[in-house]
């Protein structure tokens, strides 16, 4: 029954213009929303809202994941930062579309969270689904970017969580020719970025108004209590 109710919920975001490319929609058929949250909500894991998860925070909608997979342009061994795991669901789709599962692991994908109860949750979450080999994850501010060597770059960054500007740091972390999708605004409604790094040069590329609640940590909003994250 999940198969199916997943199916028709990929093949509708498809025909809607959400999901445009074969490797976002393969990953979207293939991992399990419902494994990413809790038991008393799995009968809507197929439908396109948030739900609850632990820690007062929430899984974000499957088309905003489908969105932001897109916007990246994520493809085979790409070098990822991932800004708040939440669940965990967003990231193993980036996963998928990366180092695909029962393939040889490819590129690198790092995911950080502040909040300790959810990365373990996170973690475990992965673990269950087979995505955890393929995921390098952190309890961390990541407003400040991921604790790797000096000068280490990736080629593409997703925030699941808003921020007032776009940290410095993670400007900082964004390779040449990569890209970082972002939510950046107040606390009650955003814009959804496309950060594109060429050279010295930083372009913006509007892609839709979105709300998801703050981001935590030195560079993000101080006043928000809930995250619509992963």
């Amino acid at each position: 029954m999940s198969e199916e109710k997943r199916r028709n919920l990929v093949e509708a975001l498809e025909l809607e213009g959400v999901i445009k490319s074969p490797s976002v929609k393969r990953a979207m058929l293939k991992v399990p929303r419902e494994e990413f949250i809790p038991p008393e909500y799995r009968d809507e894991a197929y439908e396109d809202h948030p739900l609850p998860i632990p820690g007062n925070q929430t899984i974000s909608a499957p088309h905003m994941c489908a969105i932001m997979c897109e916007a990246a342009s994520l493809s085979r061994g790409d070098t990822l930062l991932e800004i708040g795991t939440g669940s965990g669901y967003h990231i193993a789709l980036c996963a998928e579309i990366i180092s695909p599962s029962g393939e040889s692991v490819e590129g690198t994908i790092v995911s950080i969270e502040l909040v300790k109860q959810l990365a373990y949750y996170a973690r475990d979450n992965l673990k269950r689904t087979g995505y955890y080999d393929r995921v390098h994850l952190l309890v961390a501010d990541g407003s400040l970017g991921a604790p790797v060597r000096k000068g280490y770059q990736f080629g593409k960054i997703i925030v699941t969580a808003a921020a007032p500007r776009i940290p410095p740091p993670l400007i900082e972390q964004l390779a040449d020719k990569g890209v970082m999708v972002i939510p950046v605004g107040p606390r009650w409604q955003q814009v959804l970025l496309a950060v594109n790094r060429d050279g010295d040069k930083i372009a913006y590329r509007h892609i839709t108004y979105c709300v998801f609640v703050s981001l935590r940590g030195r560079y993000g909003h101080h006043d928000g209590s809930r995250e619509d994250r992963g």
